[in-house]
């Protein structure tokens, strides 16, 4: 009774563990070419998922990967360029689709934005850093006649309540 538990069970956790690998896509294209076939696979790993967010079409398993996989191969057996391709991508769901989006008017803050915030920061930092190495002017330091005698007095007060 106790063997067969344990088989169920193993045979339970097994199959559970196997489902995640059935359900996972596997893509069986047939190209005309190894140079077909090596331009599919760069266009699949030079587009993001556009569910999944960081990671390409080739490794993610969301369906709209497997629907631009499929897109990709229907127009590389078009004839259809790559440049072309990524275009078409780029006009249905945007620059986000792209790795490395074009340098353009709508894209020049991704580029160039983390470099600006960084020299932004080395500035605020150069400026704290000059206003607290200035040299206080000398006559700030120094008391009136008025400012001791009051100092004294309450420092005098002070002495005699402890």
């Amino acid at each position: 009774m106790k063997r067969g538990l344990a088989v169920a069970v193993l045979g339970l956790f097994l199959g559970l563990g196997l489902a995640g690998v059935a359900r996972a896509a596997i893509d069986t294209y047939q190209f005309r070419d190894d140079a077909e076939r090596e331009r599919y696979q760069q266009l699949t790993k030079e587009l993001r998922c556009p569910k999944c967010q960081n990671q390409d079409i080739a490794d993610s398993n969301a369906p709209i990967a497997a629907d631009l996989r499929r897109e990709i191969f229907r127009m590389l057996g078009e004839g259809k360029s790559n440049q072309q391709i990524v275009e078409f991508m780029v006009d249905r769901y945007g620059d986000f689709v792209r790795y490395k989006p074009a340098l353009n008017g709508r894209t020049w803050l991704l580029w160039f934005g983390p470099g600006i915030l960084l020299v932004g920061g080395f500035v605020v930092l150069a400026v704290i850093v000059r206003r607290r190495r200035r040299p206080v002017p000398a006559g700030s330091q120094e008391l009136s006649a008025e400012q001791r005698e009051r100092l004294a007095k309450l420092l005098e007060k002070e002495r005699t309540h402890d």
